[in-house]
């Protein structure tokens, strides 16, 4: 009796293996689900369309013989289901437990951990300390002369610190001890949350400097004010980088002590759809009114840090051709970033989304949903590029990001 194909989970990441001497196709959970990283070989990556709901195993075991021209045993067939259900990448009730047992134990943690302490940046506090002075030094130069005004906000990347290392510097070398007694809202890009949704968190952040406490009367206020595109306890905390990486620069920079607001802003997906602004969607346009209201109410209390990268190019996001950092058609991609950029300097929030609605953002900047939603919220700010970069985040494919302060 032929027995039905669960479906592929399409929110896994895949991407060609970065081993010679293992070809095919990797996969891996980028909800941290499961930790396993697979890679398919060649001749079995034709078998992944057909696990779509509709088709059965003989199906597959049909598909496969025809493209080998000769007979695929049965257990071929079996032994790939079995692997992909033991991993967590079908939608069958095993990965239904691993995705339950998870997210309880988010919703249970007293604390959000490191999650990327011991890759991205050393584990032990000790060597985290002795990694930053590099990056002070990095920075010196970049930042220059402050212009007048207030400072309130920045925005550094969110790409491994040792590809961004300069705009990281340049973002945080003008924070001071001035700045010390203030509440840090992170609007930080959701490489993997729900669209038009703002996760929120009472967790405190924990890195090898200590831990960040939260301003929890302030999530209470966007709760009961921010409406349904509110998520509260959002699972995506626990695995998004772009939050963890301000953390540790603020912890670096700043006395222990200080208070966080973290915001993951999702995907502003429908307004690139609809070519309409994002906050005529009523839930967004919600959201926004309560941010904006506490930005208002709380004034100079709040200091604004967006976690954000800009242009995506490249084979890895589905490009055809490879590309290498400032070279060829990624100086064109300067050129746009800098656009962009100058609206957003601008406080034009209506120029940068005209900038941004062409092709559905054909740039992919991840970026986007925080600092638009910084400038709906924060109208008076005026931007200031400190540094800007493309970094090749392998061989074919260019990350572009950059540090910005913001003044008013």
């Amino acid at each position: 009796m032929a027995t039905p194909l669960p479906r592929l989970r399409t929110d896994l990441d895949f991407m060609p293996s970065p081993l010679s001497d293992r070809p095919g196709l990797c996969i891996r959970d980028p909800f941290r689900y499961s930790d396993a990283t697979i890679i398919v070989p060649p001749f079995l990556v034709q078998a992944l369309p057909l696990f779509d709901g509709q088709q059965t195993d003989l199906d597959l075991q049909a598909h496969l013989s025809r493209l080998a021209g000769e007979l695929i045993g049965s257990e071929v067939v079996r032994s790939l289901m079995d692997s992909l259900s033991q991993y967590g990448f079908l939608h069958d009730p095993e990965f239904e437990k691993m995705k339950e047992s998870k997210q309880r134990a988010f919703r249970q943690a007293a604390e959000r951990t490191a999650m990327h302490a011991g890759s991205a940046y050393p584990d032990q506090e000790a060597g985290l300390r002795q990694w930053f002075t590099q990056f002070s030094a990095d920075g010196a130069a970049a930042a220059g002369p402050a212009p007048a005004g207030e400072l309130l906000g920045l925005a550094a990347p969110h790409v491994s610190p040792e590809g961004g290392r300069q705009s990281y510097a340049a973002a945080y070398e003008g924070i001071g001890q001035e700045q010390a007694e203030k509440t840090f809202v992170i609007l930080g890009t959701s490489h993997y949350g729900a669209p038009e949704k703002f996760g929120l968190t009472r967790k405190p952040f924990r890195t090898p400097l200590g831990a960040l406490p939260v301003d929890t009367a302030l999530v209470d206020w966007l709760c009961d004010r921010g409406g349904s595109a509110v998520q509260i306890e959002d699972y995506c905390h626990s695995m998004e980088h772009s939050i963890e990486f301000q953390c540790l620069f603020l912890q670096h920079r700043l006395v222990p002590g200080i208070r966080i607001l973290p915001i993951l802003c999702g995907p502003l997906a429908e307004s690139l759809v609809t070519g309409r602004p994002p906050e005529t969607n009523d839930a967004v346009r919600r959201f926004y009114e309560a941010l904006g209201e506490l930005a208002a109410r709380e004034g100079r209390r709040l200091f604004w840090i967006l976690g954000i990268d800009l242009a995506h190019i490249g084979r890895r996001y589905g490009d055809p051709s490879a590309v290498r950092a400032e070279q060829g058609p990624m100086a064109q991609v300067r050129h746009a970033d800098g656009e962009r950029l100058e609206r957003v300097c601008a406080g034009d929030s209506e120029g940068f989304f005209e900038l941004v609605r062409p092709g559905h953002d054909e740039l992919r900047w991840c970026g986007y949903s925080p600092l638009y939603t910084f400038l709906q919220v924060v109208p008076a700010a005026r931007g200031r590029v400190l540094h800007y970069e493309q970094w090749n985040i392998d061989d074919a494919s260019v990350v572009s990001f950059a540090g910005v302060e913001f003044r008013g």
